[in-house]
């Protein structure tokens, strides 16, 4: 749903496109879920998503 910034950023760590992909989507749905589903946030559901799961990542990946 974004350009594939996020997901280049996510590749040197070695994470599966798919994957990186389908924990954004359901994060995303938990965010619309939460509202009842109303429309009109689709984009920002899934940016902010996009976001939570880049600093998880980041976190993940940290060298200490």
């Amino acid at each position: 749903m974004s350009d594939n910034h996020g997901q280049e950023n996510n590749n040197k760590y070695g994470i599966d496109p798919d994957k990186f992909r389908t924990m954004i989507a359901e994060r995303a749905y938990y965010k619309a879920e939460q509202r009842g589903f109303a429309t009109g946030h689709e984009m920002g559901d899934w940016l902010e998503a996009e976001q939570e799961v880049n600093k998880q990542y980041f976190y993940w990946f940290q060298e200490g």
